[in-house]
């Protein structure tokens, strides 16, 4: 008897204490995980601003996914970086890899759409074959120098005809170039180093979150879109429209049948992703629409309040790897901690 009623007064005290407070229910619901979801497509864009390659399975680094975003052009004279915001017809410029039959990349081929202008490069140049065929530079990107290998004319020549002026193609430099905006030191608490990125070295986008869009355009008499349009690198099913919008920290896990292994790779979820109007370029056509998907998504899409992206719609999310290892479609995505608390180039990630 007196069990039952040192039990009852003990229940009634958490009763009372904790499955009534409002404010820790919420910060309960708020760590909560979330369902794993699946992840559907991986992207890499070798070259930045170029058509990029759909692969089955790729390693991914600190760095992000390999061979992403490893090279850009530049205007040869003023040594800034080209991107299709300024020239759509980026798009046209096609990548491809081939291999060594082993399972590992070998070259990385780059042509004209529906041209027969094409050079093949090494994805992996030794020191040897870079000082044989480059020339280390500096070049521009978003306001910084940084430094990078400038392949020679014999690479360059279709590249300069086709942008009808002198260009260079330009793989990364041996300095570190570090993540910005919430991926800077002062945000996220380090350094971390990324390739040729706007602001840091990853981004992942939803299916779910695509099909309300295209709903959206499709009720107002536009086209659909494919995720291409977005350029992210990891996509997966979702489980509900937006659900990203809330994530801080996610786990992958990769199941390897051959080697009878699950691979766990973890990424920090730093912000959302603000969009500029290059999801309005058909990257078939290199042709930009005047208004669409920009202006649905300035409708219902300008969530963050931080920085610029207060004038700007978000769609995907901004992450930077915290460990590296093999990553492949089917792979599980689950949901570690949540947040309500991104604002673009503004949170500290320790306070999200």
């Amino acid at each position: 008897m007196i069990t039952l009623v040192v039990g009852g007064v003990i229940f009634l005290y958490f009763y009372a204490n904790f499955i009534f407070d409002e404010d820790a229910a919420r910060a309960l619901t708020a760590r909560k995980p979330g369902p794993s979801t699946e992840v559907v497509s991986l992207r890499i864009y070798p070259i930045k601003s170029c058509r990029g390659i759909e692969v089955n399975d790729i390693k991914l680094h600190k760095t992000g996914l390999d061979l992403d975003r490893h090279w850009m052009f530049v205007d040869a004279k003023s040594r800034q970086f080209l991107t299709i915001r300024s020239d759509p017809s980026m798009t046209l410029i096609d990548t491809g890899l081939s291999g060594d039959g082993k399972g590992r990349w070998t070259e990385l081929h780059v042509s004209i759409h529906d041209t027969d202008k094409h050079v093949k490069i090494p994805c992996y140049p030794t020191a040897e074959w870079l000082d044989e065929n480059t020339k280390l530079t500096k070049v521009e990107i978003w306001g910084e120098d940084t430094d990078a290998w400038e392949y020679n004319d014999d690479i360059n020549s279709i590249f300069s005809e086709y942008f009808k002026k002198p260009v260079a193609l330009v793989y990364k430099g041996p300095t570190p170039r570090m993540a910005r905006g919430n991926g800077s030191p002062d945000l996220y608490g380090k350094e971390q180093e990324h390739h040729f990125a706007d602001v840091m070295s990853l981004q992942v986008a939803s299916e779910a979150s695509l099909a309300d869009l295209n709903s959206r355009l499709e009720g107002a008499g536009h086209d659909q879109l494919t995720i291409e349009r977005f350029r992210p690198n990891i996509i997966v099913k979702g489980t509900k429209a937006w659900d990203e919008d809330s994530w801080k920290k996610v786990c992958i896990r990769t199941t390897d049948h051959a080697r009878e292994a699950i691979w766990k790779t973890h990424l920090d979820i730093l912000c959302h992703c603000a969009r500029c109007q290059v999801p309005n370029v058909n990257p078939d056509t290199a042709e930009k629409h005047a208004h669409e998907p920009w202006d649905t998504l300035m409708k219902f899409r300008r969530i963050d309040q931080g920085g610029v992206a207060k004038y700007k719609p978000c769609f995907g999310m901004l992450c930077i790897p915290t460990s590296e290892g093999p990553i492949a479609v089917g792979a599980a995505l689950e949901v570690l901690e949540r947040t309500e608390k991104h604002l673009y180039n503004t949170s500290k990630f320790e306070d999200l």
